[in-house]
């Protein structure tokens, strides 16, 4: 016997994924066709909102130094918006639980009687991996990596404060543009007193992963810890800052071997080219 009854309201935790909108998983594409009210981050690609044409769109992404919305209010609308509607859209940059406050999102939710699913999206440090083509671990030198945040919600890292860096082969930091240069200069200290990385440990920065707008910084600690990505740098772009022997190229390892610490190389195009020390490209 078939009910007369409504079905329940249900919310999508759903992953973007890095910025390019056929990156986002299948599974994910399928429900915003479906979306009845979608709230987005504002780092989630104008091309991505164009798969839910049907849907009621609400900003309330995040940006450091911008005004954003708290996340209570971002709960509370969640909750309101399942009252209303059957299928709700979190759409969440890369994947909802990394540093994504899903954990906020879903309790909040559960708590209300609100059912939730959480739909996985590729992160940025994969993306940016699979961009410059070179992997995160490598047989014989990386066998660990750490994901990193340094962005504590209202709280900013001061002077001089100590940066808790995870022991890793291979580290990748997100939203740590303003601490670049200190990240650099407390590892370089700590590789001093015996840890793996030293003034020339390769650093890959990647801006706007898998976007049109993608660019890369690649040079070494050293050169980091200098401030010379600093300039370079664009505020309105996530950042991406990878640091370990696992990225080293070819070129920048006959570099190495002459214990030189050369400039940084940019290329402000990576979705047709490898970047190589020197400038040197292929297609």
């Amino acid at each position: 016997m078939k009910s007369n009854l409504p079905s329940l309201s249900k919310v999508y935790l759903v992953g973007a994924g890095p910025g390019a909108a056929d990156l986002i998983t299948v599974r994910g594409a399928k429900l915003l066709e479906k979306a009845e009210i979608v709230f987005h981050d504002a780092l989630v690609e104008p091309e991505m909102l164009s798969l839910c044409p049907q849907a009621e769109l609400i900003p309330v992404g995040k940006r450091c130094g911008k005004l954003s919305s708290a996340q209570q209010f971002i709960n509370k609308r969640l909750v309101d918006a399942a009252q209303k509607y059957q299928t709700v859209i979190r759409l969440k940059g890369g994947d909802p639980m990394l540093f994504g406050r899903a954990d906020e999102e879903i309790q909040a939710l559960k708590d209300a009687g609100i059912e939730v699913q959480v739909v996985p999206g590729i992160t940025a440090a994969l993306a940016g991996a699979a961009s410059i083509q070179q992997s995160l671990t490598l047989r014989g030198i990386s066998r660990s990596v750490a994901f990193v945040t340094l962005a504590q919600g209202a709280e900013n890292l001061t002077a001089g404060q100590p940066i808790s860096n995870p022991s890793a082969d291979t580290l990748v930091y997100y939203m740590g543009r303003k601490d670049a240069a200190q990240i650099a200069q407390q590892l370089i200290t700590q590789g001093n007193n015996g840890s793996t990385h030293k003034q020339d440990t390769p650093v890959q920065i990647l801006e706007a992963v898998s976007t049109p707008r993608e660019r890369l910084w690649s040079s070494t600690l050293a050169e980091l810890a200098d401030g010379n990505a600093d300039a370079w740098f664009d505020s309105s772009s996530p950042a991406l800052i990878m640091v370990g022997e696992a990225l080293r190229t070819k070129d920048t390892q006959s570099e190495s071997e002459d214990s030189k610490c050369s400039n940084a190389k940019v290329d402000d195009g990576l979705q047709d080219s490898q970047v190589f020390a020197n400038s040197r490209r292929r297609a």
